[in-house]
């Protein structure tokens, strides 16, 4: 009963926490780090300007979150597969990267918020500058040893090298989401960027979608 007791309000906190990152990324998603205010923050998660201040201090705090919160499977699966095991399938591992940018598909506020702020942050005084330099390098050394491992198999055809490689994949996923945005019933995303790489990797053709909804 006592164990039960204690557990309550660690609960609730943490579930208006997650009510009060989730309100943000529908902020930051519309309006940006510096359109967002704290106020708005607070009214959109339905709790008082005060409330909001005793879960977090600063804009800085709630963005630190938000990240988190849009990392929670896609960072897990990077770190897991940064270092490729020699041993492992590196197209198996590309078509784990295709089954996170469906789970994106699957949380457009998430995906719309990726889109504002990787834009904001181009700037070096933004507070999310330095988290997206290093999130666009983990990306690129993710793709290269993934081309590299293919290459050493015979398994590449592609005239690019793998970092270059690398560095088209991801500029055609963010072009490709911004699209999506935009126009959801026409641009078929996953099937975009399968086709695209199976150019590369004949391996990734016809092998169906990695559709997380089925």
């Amino acid at each position: 009963m006592t164990q039960s007791t204690s557990r309550g309000p660690y609960a609730k906190t943490a579930a208006i926490r997650r009510r009060i990152v989730e309100a943000c990324v529908d902020a930051f998603g519309q309006t940006g780090f510096y359109g967002a205010t704290m106020k708005d923050v607070a009214k959109r998660a339905g709790i008082s300007y005060t409330g909001l201040l005793h879960h977090f201090s600063s804009k800085e705090e709630l963005l630190a979150a938000v990240l988190e919160l849009r990392d929670e499977r896609g960072s897990e699966y990077l770190e897991s597969a940064h270092a490729l095991d020699p041993d492992s399938n590196p197209v198996e591992t590309l078509r784990g990267m295709l089954a996170v940018i469906v789970d994106n598909e699957l949380q457009p506020g998430l995906m719309e918020l990726h889109c504002v702020l990787s834009g904001e942050a181009t700037s070096p005084g933004h507070p999310a500058h330095a988290y997206y330099a290093e999130r666009y390098r983990m990306l690129r050394r993710f793709f290269a040893m993934a081309f590299r491992a293919l290459a050493e198999r015979g398994e590449l055809h592609s005239a690019s090298d793998p970092e270059t490689l690398a560095t088209m994949t991801i500029a055609l996923i963010n072009g490709l989401q911004a699209q999506w945005l935009f126009d959801r019933d026409s641009v078929q995303l996953e099937s975009a960027i399968r086709e695209f790489l199976a150019a590369a990797v004949p391996a990734l053709a016809g092998t169906g979608s990695t559709d997380a909804r089925a």
